[in-house]
C-alpha cells in the first residue's frame, strides 16, 4: 500500500508539473525569441533617421557597423537605386514585399529570422534595412532555463514523494500493526491488543477489533466453562457404571467393563482439561504420529476381535512429529477407526496404514504434508455427499468425527480427502505436516 500510495503522489505530481512546465517552457522560447527581434528591430530603427538625412554612404556604413553587435545579427540596406549596403540580402522576395506593404515585420530565413525595417526618403522612394539574427541569437539562454526548468520539476516530484511517503507511513504502519493483531489473535492469543493510532478511521478499527477479541475471550471462556461443566456432569452416570461394572459375578466381564469405564474416565478428564486449558496453550506442540497411531490400533484392535474384524497396519517407523498435541491426534484416530468400527457391518475388513510421503494427489494440490494417514475398509462406502461437514453424517451419528479429523490436519498445515478404496469400501488420507522449525 505505501509504495502504491508514493507512486500515485508522484505520478500526479508529475502530472501537474508537466503541464505547467512545458507551456512554461514554450513561453521561455519565445520571450527569447522577441527579445533578440526587439533588439534586432531597434538597431534597424536607429539606422532609419541616418539614411532619412544622410547621403554619403561611407559615413552610413560606419553608424551601420555601430548600431548591433555582429554577434547579435547581420545588418544589410537595399537601398532604392539597387545599391546594397553591408551584407548580402538573404531574401530579396521578402525585401520587395517590406518596399511594397511600407511596413515593418519578420520572416523565418535559414539560419535565423530576418527583420524588415521600411525607411522613406526625402524623394519619396524606400530604402529596406534588413538586420538577420541567427538562431543561435533567437534562442540563447533557453537551454539553460530549459535545464533549470527540469531541474526545478524533478526536485518537485522528489518532495511529493517523500512528503507522500512520510504520510503513507502513518496509514500503513498503523495497518501493519492491526493486522500483526489480527495474525496474533488468529493465532490464539486472545491477549493480544492494537495500539489504536494514525488517522481517525484507522484508530477507530483498532478500537473495534480490540473489542471484538475481548468478546471472543469472553463468549470462549463461556463455552468452554460450559464444556467442561457438561463434562463434569458425565461423572455421575460414570460413577454408577463403575457400580454396576463392579457388581457383575463374570470375573473377565467384570475386568473388561472395568477397563472401559476407567478410559471413558481418561476421556472425560482429558475433555474437561482441554476445556479450561488456555488457548495459546499448545500452540506450537508436536508428538509421534507413529506412536499414537499404533497405541489407538492396539486400543480398537480388542473390539476389532470381538466383531470378527481381520485388520493390517503398514506404520512407518518413528519418529513422525507432528504440529498438534498427543490429546488432539488420539481424538482424530478415535474417530476415524471408530467410524470403521461403528458404521461397516461386522466382519468388514479395514487397513491403517502411516506413509513418510504424501501421494501424488496431495503434492499436486500444494499440500505441505510431511506423513500421509490412509484408512481403507472393505464396506459399502460413504453413504452420502458432504459428510466431511460438521454435523453431516449419512448414518445418524452426530457427524463431528470427520470434521474433528479435519481440522487436526488442517491445524497441523495438512488436510483431509475422502474417497473409495479398491474393494469400493471407504477410503480416507489424512495429511499430516511436521512442526516448523
Amino acid at each position: 500500500m505505501r509504495r502504491r500510495l508514493v507512486l500515485a503522489a508522484a505520478a500526479i505530481t508529475a502530472t501537474i508539473v508537466l503541464a505547467f512546465a512545458i507551456p512554461l517552457g514554450l513561453m521561455i522560447r519565445s520571450v527569447a525569441n522577441d527579445r533578440a527581434l526587439t533588439t534586432g528591430e531597434r538597431a534597424a530603427q536607429a539606422l532609419a533617421p541616418v539614411l532619412a538625412s544622410v547621403k554619403d554612404l561611407p559615413t552610413i556604413e560606419q553608424v551601420m557597423r555601430g548600431v548591433i553587435d555582429p554577434a547579435a545579427g547581420t545588418v544589410s540596406i537595399d537601398r532604392a537605386d539597387g545599391n546594397v549596403l553591408g551584407a548580402a540580402i538573404v531574401d530579396e522576395d521578402a525585401v520587395a514585399l517590406a518596399r511594397q506593404e511600407r511596413k515593418s515585420f519578420s520572416t523565418p530565413v535559414d539560419g535565423g529570422r530576418l527583420v524588415l525595417v521600411p525607411v522613406q526618403l526625402p524623394d519619396g522612394t524606400f530604402d529596406v534595412i534588413t538586420v538577420l539574427v541567427p538562431a543561435r541569437v533567437l534562442d540563447k539562454g533557453v537551454g539553460q532555463a530549459w535545464l533549470l526548468l527540469g531541474a526545478l520539476s524533478v526536485a518537485l516530484v522528489l518532495a511529493a514523494v517523500v512528503v507522500a511517503d512520510r504520510l503513507a507511513r502513518t496509514i500503513v504502519t498503523p495497518v501493519r500493526e492491526l493486522a500483526g493483531t489480527a495474525e496474533r489473535l488468529g493465532q490464539g492469543d486472545l491477549d493480544a491488543r492494537v495500539e489504536p493510532s494514525g488517522p481517525r478511521e484507522i484508530v477507530e478499527v483498532g478500537h473495534v477489533l480490540n473489542r471484538l477479541a475481548g468478546r471472543i475471550g469472553e463468549l470462549l471462556a463461556a463455552e468452554r466453562e460450559l464444556v467442561a461443566d457438561l463434562s463434569h456432569r458425565l461423572r455421575t452416570p460414570i460413577t454408577a457404571l463403575r457400580l454396576d461394572a463392579d457388581g457383575l459375578h463374570d470375573r473377565a466381564e467384570r475386568e473388561r467393563m472395568t477397563v472401559d469405564v476407567d478410559e471413558l474416565v481418561r476421556a472425560v478428564d482429558r475433555l474437561i482439561d482441554e476445556a479450561r486449558r488456555p488457548v495459546r496453550e499448545g500452540v506450537g506442540s508436536s508428538c509421534d504420529l507413529a506412536a499414537v497411531t499404533r497405541d489407538r490400533v492396539r486400543f480398537w484392535a480388542v473390539l476389532a476381535e470381538e466383531q470378527g474384524r481381520s485388520f493390517t497396519t503398514d506404520i512407518v517407523a518413528g519418529p513422525c512429529p507432528v504440529a498438534a498435541t498427543s490429546d488432539d491426534v488420539e481424538a482424530a484416530l478415535d474417530a476415524l477407526l471408530g467410524n470403521v468400527l461403528s458404521h461397516t457391518p461386522e466382519g468388514t475388513a479395514f487397513r491403517v496404514s502411516l506413509t513418510a510421503e504424501p501421494d501424488d494427489h496431495h503434492a499436486k494440490e500444494g499440500v505441505g504434508a510431511d506423513w500421509l494417514l490412509v484408512l481403507d475398509d472393505d464396506g459399502p462406502g460413504f453413504p452420502a455427499e458432504g459428510v466431511i461437514e460438521r454435523g453431516s453424517s449419512g448414518a445418524g451419528s452426530t457427524g463431528l468425527g470427520l470434521d474433528i479429523v479435519r481440522r487436526t490436519a488442517e491445524h497441523t498445515g495438512g488436510s483431509l480427502r475422502l474417497g473409495r478404496s479398491a474393494s469400493g469400501g471407504a477410503r480416507i488420507e489424512v495429511a499430516f505436516a511436521a512442526p516448523t522449525p
